[in-house]
């Protein structure tokens, strides 16, 4: 069987032989809307596409004024400023400027030729061109590269505020190595369960799996083997909640192994949560470890930055109750937070 060959039309590289049929497809292909503007009345004539572009009734003509009413309040003044000073600019421009479409904002470039020795009749040409998609795009890239620095500028405040932590809690060079490298590895074990969840949740992990994952390094000190039992609602927990949540609990846990029921053979630890109202409750409970003495025990420096960051990240609180069985800390959390 012969396929017929195909026969394809390639304009002429003489612009003068290409017929208006074959110029309106090129244009109408390229998504170009054509204007031109009376220098001397103001007056804007557009193609078709052009008033759908504004979202304009079609008239032979339009004014700037009648135009302006879609441009972005903010860019107004710009463009007017912009389209006057076309005339003493020699060679090509371009701006690009918002307009409002209903509740859309539309990206629109304007180009053109400057400069009145290439004015035809007072007319000046030029095109409009939607560049919404790549202006949006552009924007993306730019809250990116915005929350990457955001977000390395708040690890290298958690990281400088561990490493004191770990100074004043030690009193070898090889105790702080061991202890910064501990909280550190947390940090990043939480930093590597955030992942998307069903249903368009957006980045998160569970808490309970986080909870378990942030405990998961006591099993390896003889304190797990089934004593930290953690019972807490199904939710999701942002990537900025989680590295605050992985402060705390490895702050409270390295505190119970020193000192707590983590300490002793016999002592376990129990996690619940509960929703109250726009909170999520989270307490800690602490038994069979060393006597406790019902007293306030003073803060120290780790706890201070727990409860900064508690306040401040997380818009919610701790507290702890010294209570002669053992510690019992509870953990206040806004709910709209913890997907942050």
């Amino acid at each position: 069987m012969t396929i017929p060959r195909q026969e394809i039309a390639v304009p002429s590289t003489n612009p003068n032989s290409w017929s208006a049929t074959a110029l309106r497809r090129a244009i109408g292909a390229a998504g170009v809307t054509l204007w031109s503007w009376n220098v001397e009345t103001d007056a804007f004539a557009m193609d078709e596409r052009g008033f759908e572009l504004w979202d304009v009734e079609h008239a032979d003509s339009v004014k700037f004024e009648d135009l302006s009413a879609r441009i972005h309040p903010a860019d107004r003044d710009r463009v007017r400023a912009a389209f006057t000073a076309t005339r003493a600019i020699v060679g090509a421009y371009e701006i690009d400027f918002r307009l409002i479409i209903g509740e859309d904002i539309r990206w629109v470039s304007a180009r053109g030729i400057g400069d009145d020795s290439g004015l035809h009749d007072q007319l000046a040409y030029g095109i409009f061109l939607d560049v919404t998609g790549r202006k949006q795009a552009e924007e993306g890239h730019e809250l990116l590269a915005g929350e990457m620095s955001h977000r390395v500028k708040n690890l290298l405040a958690i990281a400088s505020g561990l490493t004191q932590i770990s100074s004043r809690s030690t009193t070898t060079a090889k105790e702080m190595a061991v202890e910064l490298t501990a909280r550190l590895s947390s940090l990043g074990r939480a930093h590597d369960l955030v992942r998307p969840l069903p249903g368009h949740q957006g980045q998160a992990a569970l808490l309970g799996d986080l909870l378990s994952v942030l405990l998961s390094p006591y099993e390896d000190m003889g304190a797990f083997s089934g004593r930290i039992r953690v019972a807490v609602p199904r939710m999701g927990v942002g990537e900025g909640a989680a590295t605050t949540l992985a402060l705390v609990i490895h702050e409270l846990a390295t505190n119970s192994l020193k000192y707590g029921a983590l300490s002793a053979e016999a002592g376990t630890l129990d996690i619940s949560g509960s929703n109250e109202g726009d909170d999520i409750k989270i307490v800690w409970t602490e038994r069979g470890g060393p006597a406790v003495e019902a007293v306030e025990r003073p803060k120290g420096y780790g706890s201070r930055l727990v409860e900064r960051s508690v306040s401040g990240q997380l818009a919610g609180s701790i507290e702890y109750d010294w209570s002669e069985g053992g510690l019992i800390v509870t953990l206040r959390i806004r709910a709209s937070k913890l997907a942050n």
